[in-house]
């Protein structure tokens, strides 16, 4: 004879099991497990809800982020490779936290899930805290080891990496991915208000006070359409241009040493102080221009 389980019975069976997991861990564990699950949750929601996140510009754009990786990090040739893709890795990342945060709270294929968040925290280290000395300052180096812990101790008692690719496995993978999206979802819908800094005001279209950029300094802000440019100030005024390279469409940026806009995907480079002419590089197109002007205290479009 056999028997089928109810959807509310399969549902209260899965929420046992997340109870008794619980119960069954010691003290310390349950500290290390509710503390990784709710940063990493956390983690997502931060992304979700930045606006610069998925943009071209500002200091926590995923695009600004992997240009730094690529000249930081000793592997710095992969992350070259990923600036082209930035937005869907980006998404990629949000969703990633989100799932391993809920997998970690909810005891879905708990070793599976500490296995990738010690992966990601250790990709980390490498990518943003290699050169932070001492190491122990670096906190991926602490959330590395705490996931590594986490994953051993699991790993001693089950002796191996579990994913179940049963029915109610593979249900309960479903549900974690769905409550991730809707995770990201929901933090998009309710992002921050992007600071008045990085994008132009409707009335007048001010991108930053006069009194904010000094001379010999840049600032960059986003278009109404989207696009990232840049404005320099010297000691003849402002001028600025469009940080889309003009050979695949990645994100320059300004090199003060070697006084150039230089794209991290492919090495084109512009040279901003004659009208963004190509210094070098697989282009012969200079940088589009945008035109601006100081107007009484403000940096405005023009």
């Amino acid at each position: 004879m056999t028997f089928t389980m109810r959807p509310m019975a399969k549902l209260r069976t899965q929420s046992s099991s997340v109870v008794a997991s619980w119960k069954v861990q010691s003290p310390g564990i349950r500290v290390i497990r509710l503390w990784l699950g709710l940063t990493w949750i956390c983690g997502g929601w931060d992304k979700a809800t930045d606006p610069n996140f998925l943009a071209k510009t500002g200091s926590t754009s995923i695009s600004k982020v992997l240009t730094g990786y690529s000249t930081s990090s000793p592997l710095g040739f992969i992350f070259k490779h990923m600036i082209e893709r930035a937005t869907v890795i980006g998404i990629f990342v949000m969703i990633a936290e989100f799932a391993l945060g809920l997998a970690t709270l909810l005891w879905v294929a708990p070793t599976l899930a500490a296995f990738a968040g010690f992966t990601m925290s250790l990709g980390l280290w490498i990518a943003a805290t290699w050169h932070v000395k001492p190491y122990f300052l670096a906190s991926d180096t602490a959330y590395a080891v705490l996931w590594l812990s986490y994953f051993l101790t699991l790993l001693g008692k089950r002796r191996k990496i579990d994913i179940n690719v049963e029915r109610r496995g593979a249900i309960r993978l479903g549900m974690i991915a769905v409550g991730a999206m809707a995770l990201a979802a929901l933090g998009r819908g309710s992002q921050k208000s992007p600071t008045a800094s990085s994008v132009p005001s409707a009335a007048a279209n001010q991108i930053i006070k006069v009194a904010d950029l000094n001379v010999g300094q840049t600032h960059e802000f986003t278009l109404s359409d989207g696009q990232a440019a840049i404005v320099f100030r010297t000691a003849n005024g402002v001028f600025a241009y469009s940080e889309t390279c003009t050979h695949q469409g990645c994100i320059v940026s300004y090199s003060a040493p070697d006084k150039a806009l230089i794209c991290p995907c492919h090495g084109a480079m512009y040279d901003p102080f004659s009208d963004a002419k190509v210094l070098a590089g697989p282009t012969n197109t200079p940088l589009a221009k945008v035109k601006v002007a100081i107007s009484g205290d403000w940096v405005v479009l023009a």
